[in-house]
């Protein structure tokens, strides 16, 4: 159960954060189901994904915002403006970082960006299950000295620790209203989104060096061939003739490994057997193609 005080609230969180912190993480543990894909590697959220969050007494629309970094593209440029973006409009802001990493200028400069946000503020600290105990209080003590923050949660996105208290402390902060979403409505990604991050994701997670940051998915058709039965033709863009035989891989083994673990996520997600053929091409510099951007992110 979430204590909303008795009454219903409707509100949303806008989620920042350096790289690899755990947003995507934590998206999906709110949500209840995967609709943010995850990786090991930096930078694997790539625009704003909404997700929705329903509990007793409270509703709640989470954004989920690519990483915050200096960016070496146009690509990374958007991104960062994706999550800069939708920081006024929030009832309150989740700031996420990794307990176990350093304080650095990536940091810094988050907290410098927040000075101008009269938001409510919470910093969640992240991966404290990977955390000695004796470490915390002063970790937690170092973080107070730098802002005066609405809230500070030591947390597991992975693992759920603390995340029933973050939701009742987040419901305290939004105002009284009714539901917007129906309870079964997750996310507003369209299906063919969800069906190209999945292919992403797997393709990042079967691939090393440069490659994931060049990678890209667009879906070319999706087609019900039976109730039971849908027929998905993408496309995996890379940008030089080297990563693509990178993705395909030995007598195509790459490319088909990457085909049957997407097509698994995209069954649980649609709830029919898929028939998914993929294809990699190579187009070069398209992360500085504003035209291509436009093709393959939805920002």
């Amino acid at each position: 159960m979430t204590d909303t005080g008795g009454k219903h609230r409707f509100g949303s969180v806008a989620l920042i954060g350096r790289p690899n912190a755990g947003k995507s993480t934590l998206v999906n543990r709110l949500v209840g189901e995967k609709i943010a894909i995850v990786t090991d590697k930096p930078q694997t959220t790539r625009t704003r994904i909404m997700g929705v969050v329903t509990a007793p007494g409270l509703q709640m629309v989470i954004y989920d915002a690519p990483g915050i970094h200096k960016p070496k593209d146009r690509l990374g440029r958007n991104m960062v403006n994706a999550a800069l973006g939708g920081l006024p409009a929030a009832d309150v802001i989740y700031y996420i970082t990794d307990a176990t990493g350093e304080y650095g200028a990536g940091e810094a400069f988050i907290l410098q960006v927040l000075e101008k946000i009269k938001t409510p503020v919470f910093l969640l600290l992240n991966k404290v299950d990977l955390l000695a105990k004796e470490a915390l209080l002063p970790l937690i003590a170092s973080w107070t000295g730098r802002r005066d923050f609405t809230h500070i949660f030591p947390l597991s996105a992975l693992k759920g620790d603390n995340v029933r208290e973050l939701l009742e402390a987040t419901a305290m902060c939004f105002p009284e209203g009714p539901a917007v979403y129906d309870e079964d409505e997750m996310t507003d990604q369209p299906l063919r989104v969800m069906a190209a991050e999945m292919i992403r994701e797997k393709a990042i997670l079967s691939t090393r060096q440069e490659v994931p940051y060049a990678v890209a998915v667009f879906i070319e058709s999706m087609e019900e061939r039976r109730d039971d039965l849908m027929d998905i033709h993408g496309v995996i863009v890379v940008e030089h003739d080297s990563q693509k035989g990178i993705l395909i891989g030995k007598k195509g083994a790459v490319l088909k490994w990457i085909g049957t673990e997407a097509r698994k996520d995209i069954e649980e997600l649609l709830g029919i057997h898929v028939n998914l053929q993929l294809r990699v091409q190579a187009r070069a510099n398209w992360r500085n193609n504003e035209q291509q951007l436009k093709r393959f992110i939805e920002f």
